[in-house]
């Protein structure tokens, strides 16, 4: 059976995520001589480091609920100066104009616009691609969350931040937010229960285990013949949730008006 589950890859500096994708597609086919189907769920800036969840197999099928888990940052922004790419690989300018101490840490909702040197589409064309021609291009604001935001450490005209923020959230932009300040390092610690500490790019975490954040429900033998074939039943809860059968996931299932409904059905 082809292998399924999430690498916990620490990524580098001066690389990018699907970089990494392309070198554990390529370990994995060395090992096993098949192609296998990789992925991950969110991108680190080249820049960045940390941790990367790099899903393999059925795993891919599951980016969704692995994307959206919270993120918890370590950045060092350095103040007095600014970057056009919010980051040390934008072009610098210092300013001297550095912020009050202690810093103004903003958290909760917010509304944040993607920064200019960023993968999302506006046309169907990135939005970096724009910028590199020079074309001043908007996305529109997106709702984030920043659950936590810590000042931990201040050295001169560098800060050390801890940042614990919604999926979809731009470091970058929170950094620059600060007034004249950009990006010096960047590194990702968690993605929800995951922890960068834990990384291990020769493991694979299996699926069963990599999804339990999500409830489970046991099913017998029954319901799994059922649910294995795409079929509805009886159950509730709250939120999308595991069906598993001797410690194996059956499907990922969507419990509504009294029924588990699969959403996503493993392949046995």
């Amino acid at each position: 059976m082809a292998p399924a589950g999430v690498v916990l890859y620490p990524k580098p500096a001066g690389v990018t995520s699907h970089d990494v994708v392309a070198r554990v597609r390529r370990d994995l086919r060395e090992q096993t001589g098949e192609k296998q189907r990789v992925g991950h769920a969110g991108t680190l800036d080249p820049f960045a480091t940390g941790l990367l969840l790099v899903l393999v197999g059925a795993a891919t099928r599951m980016q969704r609920f692995l994307m959206a888990l919270p993120k918890t940052y370590r950045a060092v922004a350095r103040l007095g100066w600014t970057s056009d790419t919010g980051d040390r690989d934008g072009t610098l300018t210092e300013t001297g104009r550095v912020p009050e101490s202690p810093l103004v840490l903003p958290t909760g909702d917010l509304m944040q616009r993607p920064p200019a040197y960023s993968a999302v589409k506006v046309g169907g064309e990135r939005l970096y691609k724009k910028a590199r021609r020079g074309e001043a291009v908007e996305a529109e604001p997106r709702p984030v969350t920043v659950y936590r935001f810590e000042e931990l450490l201040r050295q001169g005209d560098l800060v050390t931040l801890e940042i614990e923020c919604s999926a979809g959230t731009y470091v970058r932009s929170l950094v620059a937010d600060l007034g004249d300040a950009y990006c010096e390092e960047l590194e990702r610690t968690a993605i929800g229960h995951f922890k960068l500490e834990d990384a291990d790019p020769e493991r694979i975490v299996p699926l069963e285990e990599a999804l339990d954040f999500m409830p489970s429900v046991e099913l017998d033998p029954e319901q799994a013949r059922v649910v294995g074939h795409g079929g509805r039943i009886a159950g509730g809860g709250e939120g999308f949730t595991r069906l598993m059968h001797e410690g194996a996931l059956v499907a990922v299932a969507e419990p509504r008006d009294g029924l588990f409904r699969p959403r996503i059905v493993i392949p046995r």
